[in-house]
């Protein structure tokens, strides 16, 4: 297993989207369908091949009943990759 700090900004938030779909027992259909997101952009952006637009972040926290504070949690900035 990787250190978080080793992996990507889009890695580190794609395992934390994923991490708070599970934790809420939410399939990625589910969270694709209360979002508004497609299914097949969501299983990118858990795998961290999708950068997301603020958009796309506003429509997971409110369908995961987060705030954006708490969907970054845990996510490495980047002046910490450098």
């Amino acid at each position: 297993m990787e250190k978080t700090s080793s992996l990507s900004v889009c890695s580190q938030l794609g395992k934390r989207v994923a991490y708070l779909r599970k934790e809420r027992h939410m399939s990625q259909l589910s969270l694709s369908l209360e979002s508004g997101i497609s299914k097949s952009y969501l299983s990118d952006l858990e795998r961290g091949q999708r950068n997301p637009t603020v958009g796309v972040l506003v429509r997971l926290v409110k369908a995961l009943g987060v705030t954006l504070e708490e969907l970054f949690r845990g996510v490495v900035g980047l002046e910490q990759l450098l």
